[in-house]
């Protein structure tokens, strides 16, 4: 028996909101079921009816739109589910941001009882991890060492004997990177093994994990992702001083690791999938281009330094023991302190050389008499970005893929080294003219202690060098160069309005130039000599600026290069043209920019 053509009842896939469902239910019960429902009155049984199989279809339709869009990360509103969405493409949440300022550091030192000044000796290092405290109980920790045997700290006179006048202490000053936030320790015990173990941080608004230790004392380390078998740590530089580098970077095969990931305000760690009895998991990367395991051909000829593992098992997980987990928290809302706020030392870790050898009240004397200050505000944002930031982020990161492929990518990547493994004051990244290859010439150079030019060290160039090797296209050779450096001289003539006080007028005529051209150029920056004349004239009390003139500094005291200067000038005049492998410092500006009024 054919079908009765009235029950082919046709569907509206259009209307999915609660009054065009119940328009279109109310349609088909009026044309298909006229006998049945006639009453559609807002009191009525049908009515109910209708409103209620509507009032499920939109929840419905609500519900099946949303999941949907939470599927894509252009559409997705929630931030845990942008937060895995990024995850997916490579991006790492940070945990809860920080604030970040310069801490003003005091000591008092004895004065020598051989010579003039403090007892070098007793000059000792203020280790990272000490804590501060502003009036308003905000906390702050120290991110770096602070010398304070550093040549470009401030001394100067505290106390001095009241029968003879001479000096008994000297304070000297020094300033050091803090952070917001204060440590915490949790103790987690682990029992049976379990593949990919997740861990939670007891304490919210976590900024950074420390470090992680089992009870056996071994450590595990924090990698960007399971499969990377390979750290960066820093070992102490002994020939610091000479190479103005505090560490050397080197790399360390590592079988113990995990990575961390926040949502919201929680962290989680997660380990590998290794059992604690198998054999060492990671392999001897000398030989891990010869082990075929046993086959005559070769099926993949990639290779990634990082990831050495022969079992991929991701990592060791810690197995019936208890796990330490030091991490960093953070003030959850406010971190913003005023200046002169930051006056409470709440644990200062000091390290002096030779200890043994000084005197013990001495030594106690010099750590009592640490005082901090802050001469600037430290400001910034702690709250959490909302999904719309962080999907700003993802799409910034995921688009430069953690590679360097460019030019100004080598140079970001050679400023953004951590300064411990060397300070790069100038580079400048050029594709070598004598190469057939995509051989780059990278151009670095340092700064000694007294912020002047000096050429970079070999524990530098070598920390650079690891440092790149992350991030380098496999295609890519890249030659680390010493540049030139030039120093040069400012002579200037110039004449005065009428009444102005010569020599107060030549003195501001060199602080201006000092100030504005008296930082190091860039590698292979021309000088701008029409500049000059520009900012001199506008100097107060300057009726003409008659003529400047660039000299060429030789001697003891300065680089040892010249630049001929009439020869490289511009056709016009107006440009002093650089070598793109050299560096223009006025090294002395007090000495070095000379001026006449007239």
């Amino acid at each position: 028996m054919p079908q009765d053509p009235k029950k082919k009842i046709p569907i509206n896939y259009t209307n999915r909101e609660f009054d065009g469902i119940r328009n279109d239910l109310e349609q088909i019960a009026e044309r298909f079921y006229p006998d049945t429902f006639q009453d559609f009155s807002e009191a009525s049984f049908g009515s109910i009816v209708l409103d209620s199989i509507a009032y499920v279809g939109d929840q419905l339709s609500f519900y099946l739109d949303y999941n949907v869009n939470e599927m894509f990360l252009d559409t997705s509103f929630q931030l845990s589910n942008v937060l895995r969405h990024g995850r997916i493409m490579g991006y790492k949440n940070q945990g809860r941001p920080s604030t970040f300022g310069v801490a003003s550091l005091y000591i008092r030192i004895p004065a020598s009882t051989v010579g003039l000044g403090p007892d070098t000796r007793y000059l000792p290092v203020l280790k990272r991890g000490s804590r501060f405290t502003s009036q308003s109980g905000l906390n702050f920790v120290l991110t770096s060492n602070v010398d304070f045997s550093d040549p470009k700290n401030e001394t100067v006179v505290a106390n001095v004997d009241s029968s003879t006048g001479a000096p008994t202490f000297f304070a000297v000053k020094a300033y050091g990177n803090v952070v917001s936030g204060f440590f915490k320790r949790d103790l987690i015990e682990v029992g049976n093994f379990e593949r990919f173990k997740l861990l939670e941080v007891q304490s919210a608004n976590v900024a950074e994990i420390i470090s992680v230790t089992d009870s056996e004392g071994n450590e595990y380390f924090e990698v960007e992702n399971l499969s990377q078998d390979i750290i960066y740590k820093e070992v102490p530089n002994n020939n610091f001083r000479n190479e103005n580098s505090p560490s050397i970077m080197k790399p360390f095969l590592v079988s113990r690791k995990f990575i961390t990931f926040t949502e919201r305000s929680r962290t989680f760690i997660q380990f590998g999938s290794g059992n604690p009895n198998e054999s060492d998991v990671v392999a001897d990367p000398q030989k891990v281009a010869l082990d075929l395991f046993g086959k005559s051909y070769v099926t993949d000829t990639t290779f990634d330094p990082t990831k050495l593992s022969k079992n991929q098992n991701f990592g060791i997980v810690p197995t019936n023991t208890s796990l330490e987990v030091i991490y960093r928290v953070t003030n959850p809302s406010n971190s913003n302190t005023a200046v002169g706020s930051l006056t409470n030392v709440s644990n200062a870790n000091f390290e002096f050389e030779n200890r043994t050898s000084l005197i013990n009240s001495r030594i106690e004397a010099v750590i009592s008499s640490l005082e901090v200050s802050n001469e600037k505000p430290i400001t910034g944002d702690v709250s959490l970005p909302t999904a719309g930031e962080v999907k700003r982020r993802i799409y910034d990161s995921f688009g430069t893929q953690n590679r360097a492929v460019t030019q100004i990518d080598y140079e970001n990547l050679a400023y953004r080294m951590p300064a411990k493994f060397g300070s790069i004051k100038r580079c400048s990244v050029q594709r070598d003219p004598d190469s057939q290859k995509r051989n780059l010439n990278m151009y670095i150079v340092s700064e000694d202690s007294f912020g002047k030019l000096i050429l970079s060290g070999d524990t530098i160039k070598n920390n650079l060098k690891v440092w790149l090797n992350q991030h380098r296209m496999i295609n890519d050779t890249v030659d680390i160069i010493d540049p030139f450096i030039i120093n040069i001289g400012v002579n200037f003539v110039v004449s005065s309005k009428q009444g102005v006080n010569k020599f107060d007028l030549l003195e501001r005529c060199v602080a201006l130039i000092g100030s504005k051209f008296g930082q190091p150029f860039y590698i292979g920056e021309d000088i701008n000599i029409s500049e000059m004349y520009q900012e001199i004239a506008k100097v107060n009390g300057v009726h003409e600026v008659i003529n400047v003139k660039l000299v060429s500094k030789v001697g003891s005291n300065y680089s040892g290069n010249s630049i001929n200067i009439n020869k490289n000038l511009s056709p016009d005049g107006t440009k002093l043209i650089i070598p793109k492998n050299a560096v223009v410092e006025i090294k002395f500006p007090d000495v070095d920019i000379k001026g006449q009024v007239k």
